[in-house]
């Protein structure tokens, strides 16, 4: 990404991402963030003047938005809209990493939540939010494929809960395995809630 049409501010938000979700927030140093954006360490404090918090959560909230605005790309891509399909190409981005590139990465909101979620920072209100920020996509997405309303909401959090502890046990046991029995599993539940609002 250092050299891409986004700014140097744009970029340390995004490295900031892509070191949370390998290493935490404990271990994503300024200097690293700096080093990953290719700018200048001087600008963080330009930036970023409420310090690593600031940017800690301006990099989760990017990756909330991220994950929401992909679901509409997963959405458009599907051949027949279904809601197991939708929660298999959300799988299927992570399999497909994790079968390319190995499993040091997972997801910057899950890891900074793992790591500030007791300690009643900014941080973990940040992390809130970009949950929602992907939570609102999903049932969105849901109720346009025939689950009914009451139920979206609920269901995109159940997607996104199984979807984020199996990319942890995915992880920890360096196979994809957990990824495909959620999807496997997961699956029928889901398009089960949209035919019975038909």
């Amino acid at each position: 990404m250092a050299e891409s049409r986004y700014g140097p501010r744009e970029r340390m938000v995004f490295s900031a991402a892509q070191l949370i979700r390998r290493d935490g927030v404990a271990a994503t140093g300024m200097r690293d963030v700096a080093a990953l954006a290719g700018a200048p360490r001087g600008s963080l404090q330009h930036y970023f003047p409420g310090g690593k918090e600031q940017l800690v959560n301006e990099a989760v909230a990017w990756a909330g938005r991220y994950a929401g605005k992909r679901v509409a790309r997963f959405v458009a891509a599907l051949e027949e809209p279904a809601p197991s399909a939708l929660f298999a190409a959300m799988a299927a981005q992570w399999t497909e990493e994790y079968r390319v590139d190995g499993f040091a990465a997972g997801c910057p909101v899950a890891a900074a939540t793992v790591d500030r979620a007791s300690s009643g920072s900014s941080i973990r209100e940040a992390a809130a939010s970009a949950f929602a920020a992907w939570r609102g996509p999903v049932a969105e997405a849901l109720t346009g494929m025939g689950v009914p309303a009451a139920r979206a909401d609920s269901l995109a959090t159940l997607m996104i809960s199984t979807l984020e502890g199996a990319i942890l046990i995915a992880r920890a046991e360096r196979d994809v395995r957990p990824l495909e029995t959620a999807v496997r599993e997961l699956g029928p539940l889901l398009d089960a809630a949209a035919s019975r609002s038909q």
